[in-house]
């Protein structure tokens, strides 16, 4: 799947979660590259675009200590139930060599989870990782 493809899988999900769920789970989302020659973030969406960037490594580390020795294929999610703040909650494994972050900015999994239409909202999120899974993102084309 190319850039483009995956931003469009990703937002439509992002909708439908919203939809299901009756309020944003996630309001920040970000595609990353691991660095070679395309290395970085390669898309975002949400409220902090400028921010994001800059605290990339600090709101990444809740996450990253979570994942920590796991071997993670593509279409694989780790959440991570208590990133307070802007702290990542989540990413899912897209490509050999990219992830997708998920973000609420201002409510843990935890929270989230606890509101009982956040099983609605699973399956557009499995549904995102099984499009992965199927066809990962391929930053050659």
């Amino acid at each position: 799947m190319d850039l483009d493809t995956a931003k469009s899988h990703i937002q439509a999900a992002v909708d439908r979660m919203r939809a299901a769920y009756l309020k944003p789970v996630f309001d920040e989302w970000a595609i990353l590259a691991v660095p070679a020659k395309t290395g970085g973030v390669l898309a975002y969406q949400g409220p902090r675009p400028d921010a994001f960037r800059r605290n990339l490594a600090d709101d990444a580390e809740p996450l990253r200590a979570r994942a920590a020795g796991k071997q993670f294929s593509e279409g694989d999610i780790e959440f991570v139930p208590d990133a307070a703040d802007t702290r990542y909650d989540a990413f899912m494994k897209i490509g050999p060599a990219s992830y997708l972050i998920l973000n609420h900015t201002v409510k843990t999994m935890d929270e989230i989870r606890a509101d009982t239409k956040w099983l609605g909202a699973q399956k557009a999120l499995f549904e995102l990782s099984e499009k992965f899974r199927a066809d990962p993102l391929d930053l050659q084309e």
